[in-house]
């Protein structure tokens, strides 16, 4: 279903679910990846601006973990890699803060964090150790995996070339540091329900927010398509983000207990 915001965006909720809890309006979350053109000064402006509009609480988390390794895995030397990972992660944060300022919101209105401040959160330990364990265990869920990693990166190797397994091994930890953001925000920020925007659908949608069983999105977890309208539409992304983004555990129940039936 698509909703039309405003002139600039329109969102598609991904499941009836999802499109109250979009309505609920408490928190949206929005994820950038270093070294996706997509996410220019001007788009986060813009972005933020919609988003204050609609949402009580604003969050921009950008990916900071694994990025010297996925350019290391690619054919970058370690020096170079490191080099190139911390140059692309410290732009992508300058070009976030550029765009919330010129919004016109102030930071404590939209918060900007990297993937990595989470790391000593309990909820988003236990959240990132539940991914890890299904990708073991989970058939359904690793092909999914699988399935994001080709349709970022294949486009990345030399024509005739497949993916090795240490390069899908760096593709799964790159995910898996993000992906805690698309099971349980709520748990991980302490906020009452929350929309990941991103501005394509992406390959485990399905599998999180749309299966019975195994590993999914809580209740009061939401994902929604949200672009620009047609004629603005965006580039194409060519790196994973989510998005990618990214505060204590809420009560009532910890991340197992709270996920889907």
């Amino acid at each position: 279903m698509t909703i039309t915001v405003d002139a600039s965006f329109e969102v598609l909720p991904f499941t009836r679910t999802c499109r109250h809890i979009w309505e609920d309006g408490d928190h949206v979350l929005i994820g950038v990846s270093p070294g996706n053109s997509y996410f220019s000064a001007e788009r986060i402006r813009s972005l933020a601006g919609w988003a204050v509009s609609r949402f009580a609480q604003v969050d921009f988390v950008y990916a900071d973990l694994h990025v010297d390794r996925m350019f290391a895995a690619f054919g970058h030397t370690r020096e170079h890699a490191r080099k190139r990972a911390a140059k692309e992660i410290k732009a992508v944060r300058r070009r976030i803060l550029k765009g919330v300022e010129e919004s016109g919101h102030p930071h404590a209105e939209i918060r900007v964090r990297a993937l990595s401040e989470f790391q000593p959160n309990p909820v988003y330990q236990l959240l990132h150790r539940r991914v890890l364990h299904f990708l073991e265990t989970d058939e359904e869920f690793r092909r999914g995996c699988e399935e994001m990693a080709l349709h970022f990166v294949g486009p990345k190797l030399p024509e005739g070339e497949s993916i090795t397994a240490d390069q899908l091994q760096v593709c799964f930890d790159y995910m898996a540091a993000e992906l805690p953001f698309f099971v349980d925000t709520p748990s991980i920020l302490d906020v009452p329900s929350s929309v990941a925007a991103y501005h394509v659908k992406m390959p485990l949608t399905d599998v999180l927010f749309a299966r019975g069983g195994g590993l999914r999105a809580t209740r009061n977890q939401a994902y929604a398509v949200v672009r620009p309208e047609a004629g603005q539409a965006p580039h194409p992304a060519p790196v994973a983000a989510p998005p990618p983004a990214h505060r204590p555990p809420t009560t009532g129940g910890n991340a197992d207990e709270r996920r889907a039936a």
